[in-house]
């Protein structure tokens, strides 16, 4: 287990979680063959459910100790970051036991509250059926997080990595095989195959634990770092730490459950609301499954980034916080936002193009799903955003304009999906867009805040974001210039999946390479990194083929 810079660290939880989802989309394209819309439409209930309970148990915890663990690394504290480490455990199992009780005991109240009185879909029976058996990765998810936030505040990003790919392999294994099983071997309903399918997610979560277990046993010696205790460590009481970790959590509990809470609100309100409006309920139920389960799981290959990012900037930005260090704090906000620009938007734009395509090969071809992704997409880089920030000011102890933010935009959302549901409607637009549109808004409000609120509080100039942003956009419609162009000769035509493949591998490659000669051209690279990466590869490629030459 080595530790990483924070541009490394960037790099591997990147690659780590890029690889987790594409793990996590590849699996959709047997999963939805097998169990179908139907089977696929109650996944998503269980789903949106369990998302928000893992992020009240799993969340505020783990962040809390990797943040406390980094800090007192960096102040030599070592006795301290075990005793965090030691009575996080104990707080998050009894945490995780909470959640799990909840989520079992209260399902048939949380499947009324998704699809009431309304018939023709899934039953409600069968969604609290699938509900109740995700809950029991409620007793393994916490913990593992824990574990890995103790690594993570050592700046050990590479095992870590390695859990979270284990626990996907493993969990999307058992969606496919169980799945596969009890419908085409065993003859089972679909409910019961969609239940051994989210039963996957407590065995990934297993897996990864004793993964992580037997790396922590094999270091051990390493992390302790056996040094005498410092004056000052010895007067850190448990009640302080565990008073310490409450204040760091809870705030963290809160705000990632508001977070999550933004698709429950689409799950509790949009398939009613699209049924008084007249809405076919497989339509609804449709809809719904797009914008909180097969939506979001194609975005996530662009959050993933996002995510990677911040989960290697919290250790860099705690330890330079903690120094005191604004200077740096400033250039790492800045730098992680114009690496989020630079990597994100084209992912976007070039995935919003290829939308059709895209959604035939995981999906198949529907006309509704694919209108609605085509704007969904955007929330790829709207989320990431306010999420980079929203984590950046968290770790800062910004926690009450966080907090405020995300209350205010939940308040937002909650009052903005119906009524611009209804607006839609009258307008002649699909309604189905509305819950879409008032995300996408509530997100660059909540952006916007915290940007006012780093200029203000930590003098944070984005002059120099705002240059190299635009330069970024530029670039990116010059990629999707190029791309309309091209189509004109050779359009897309998304109905076969063998076709639906070429044309994305096609367009893809067209895309970056137009992308990349755009931000050479432009000279993005080197104000972001200090060099640029292209230039070198082709000043090396020279030299090479001279030598060769000479030889």
């Amino acid at each position: 287990m080595k530790k990483s810079s924070f541009i490394d660290g960037a790099i591997i939880v990147t690659i780590g979680l890029i690889v987790c989802k594409i793990l996590g989309i590849i699996y959709v394209i047997p999963f939805r063959a097998i169990v179908g819309t139907k089977g696929g439409e109650l996944y998503s209930y269980a789903y949106s459910i369990y998302s928000v309970f893992v992020s009240i148990s799993s969340s505020g915890i783990p962040l809390a100790i990797s943040k406390m663990v980094s800090e007192y690394y960096t102040l030599g504290y070592y006795h301290t970051k075990e005793k965090v480490f030691k009575i996080g455990n104990c707080i998050i199992c009894i945490l995780g036991l909470l959640c799990f009780l909840i989520l079992f005991l209260f399902a048939p109240q949380i499947s009324y509250l998704i699809i009431g009185d309304v018939v023709g879909g899934n039953s409600k029976e069968s969604i609290t059926m699938v509900v109740r058996i995700i809950s029991t990765s409620l007793l393994f998810v916490p913990i593992l997080s824990v574990y890995k936030g103790y690594l993570q505040g050592h700046k050990i990003m590479n095992t870590p990595s390695i859990s979270s790919v284990i626990e996907q392999f493993i969990r999307v294994l058992v969606i496919i095989l169980g799945s596969f099983f009890a419908l085409k071997v065993f003859h089972l309903k679909i409910d019961t195959a969609v239940g051994i399918a989210v039963f996957g997610a407590t065995l990934g979560a297993m897996s990864a634990y004793f993964y992580l277990l037997k790396k922590v046993k094999e270091n051990r010696a390493e992390l302790k770092r056996g040094e005498p205790i410092i004056r000052e460590e010895s007067k850190i009481t448990t009640r302080f730490i565990i008073k310490k970790i409450l204040f760091y959590a809870i705030p963290f509990i809160i705000i990632d459950a508001i977070r999550s809470a933004y698709y429950l609100i689409d799950t509790f309100t949009v398939v009613r609301a699209l049924n008084n409006l007249g809405y076919d309920v497989l339509d609804a139920e449709n809809a719904v499954a797009v914008i909180t389960t097969w939506g979001s799981k194609l975005n996530m290959i662009v959050i993933s980034i996002s995510v990677g990012i911040a989960t290697s900037l919290t250790p860099n930005i705690v330890s330079s916080f903690v120094k005191k260090n604004l200077k740096d704090v400033n250039a790492k906000i800045n730098q992680t936002l114009q690496i989020l620009f630079l990597v994100i938007t084209p992912m976007t734009v070039g995935l919003m193009f290829l939308a059709g395509p895209v959604w035939n090969v995981f999906y198949g071809y529907d006309v509704l799903s694919i209108s609605l992704f085509k704007l969904y997409v955007f929330q790829a880089l709207t989320y990431s955003i306010f999420f980079i920030l929203s984590n950046t000011a968290q770790v800062m102890n910004y926690i009450k304009i966080v907090l405020g933010t995300l209350i205010v935009t939940f308040l937002a959302k909650w009052f903005l999906n119906v009524p611009l549901m209804n607006l839609f409607h009258q307008m002649k637009i699909p309604a189905y867009y509305a819950p879409v549109v008032s995300t996408l808004l509530i997100q660059l409000l909540g952006s916007l805040i915290l940007l006012i609120h780093f200029h203000k509080t930590c003098k944070t100039n984005y002059a120099k974001t705002v240059f190299i942003s635009i330069k970024i956009f530029l670039a990116n419609a010059v990629m999707y210039m190029g791309l309309l162009i091209v189509a004109k000769v050779i359009p897309l035509n998304p109905v076969g999946k063998f076709l639906s493949i070429l044309e994305i591998v096609f367009y893809a490659f067209l895309g970056i390479t137009i992308y990349l000669y755009a931000v050479y051209k432009a000279r993005i690279l080197k104000p972001i990194f200090g060099t640029d990466p292209i230039k070198n590869f082709f000043d090396h490629l020279r030299i090479d083929m001279r030598n060769k030459k000479g030889l």
